[in-house]
């Protein structure tokens, strides 16, 4: 019998640390009873229940797209913060950018999400735009403190790039857009993916700053959630965690599978 090494035992006890409270949760999704910490019998009934319930549904639909739209646009703030940061020559205005740009990353999210609040309120005064708070605001609010995560994502990309390919690119007749969009572009492509995905599950979950930037008609998933609990854990919100659990897994085990396909493809061609 092989001993076990205490890394292994490290290994071993961070996932049950980490998968244990998911796994109790997926398991109570399917509790008969309608309290959550007492099991009764086992049954699908509450996923039911989840599916007939129209504020979760709307609030779900609401979420995803604000979090797609936030997530594409953070993606194409945080891409141009992130090139000006790393390839524009150093001065103050450089520094007082990447500066403001990280801001977000430390900043509490109740300050941001009060600050953006009395933008929007003094916006509507001053302009009469926006005249509610709603999607629009929300979708604003999330596109500005997660252009910082991209930015960051990105600019370390960018800094390991070699710059003599884009030069070659260049003077051979390339113009610098047609540059960044067929060279850089390309070799930056897997730290878009990552900003974007994580832009998106960050907006997804946040919870202060759309409280603060939304309005009538636009409750995310993450404030109905927080509203059900304060007046009792349903087991519908375990049923949705479960799902929002197996569809993670699913995106992240064909990322997994993708990528471990592509590089296989990879050896192969370099071995023939």
């Amino acid at each position: 019998m092989k001993k076990l090494s205490f890394s292994k035992v490290m290994l071993w006890f961070g996932l049950l640390f980490l998968y244990a409270p998911m796994f109790i949760l997926v398991i109570y999704s399917f509790n008969e009873s309608k309290l959550v910490t007492v099991w009764s019998g086992f049954s699908p009934k509450w996923y039911g229940e989840l599916f007939r319930d129209e504020q979760i549904l709307d609030a779900v639909w609401v979420s995803l797209r604000i979090a797609f739209y936030s997530a594409t646009m953070a993606v194409i703030i945080g891409t141009m913060a992130a090139f000006v940061m790393t390839r524009f020559r150093r001065s103050w205005a450089k520094l007082t950018l990447s500066n403001m740009i990280t801001a977000p990353l430390v900043m509490p999210e109740v300050i941001t999400g009060l600050s953006l609040l009395l933008l929007f309120v003094q916006m509507a005064d001053t302009f009469g735009w926006p005249a509610e708070r709603g999607m629009l605001t929300v979708w604003i609010a999330h596109s500005t403190f997660c252009a910082a995560y991209v930015a960051v994502v990105v600019s370390s990309r960018l800094r390991e790039l070699d710059q003599s390919i884009e030069e070659a690119a260049m003077d051979l007749g390339a113009t610098p857009l047609k540059t960044f969009f067929l060279i850089t572009v390309p070799m930056i492509a897997p730290a878009l993916i990552a900003g974007w995905l994580l832009s998106f599950s960050l907006s997804l979950d946040d919870l202060v700053i759309a409280s603060f930037a939304s309005g009538p008609g636009s409750t995310t998933l993450p404030m109905v959630v927080f509203s059900s609990v304060r007046l009792g854990v349903s087991p519908k919100i375990n049923a949705l965690a479960t799902i929002i659990i197996l569809a993670v897994s699913l995106v992240a085990f064909l990322s997994w599978y993708l990528t471990r396909r592509a590089e296989k493809k990879a050896k192969e061609a370099m071995g023939s």
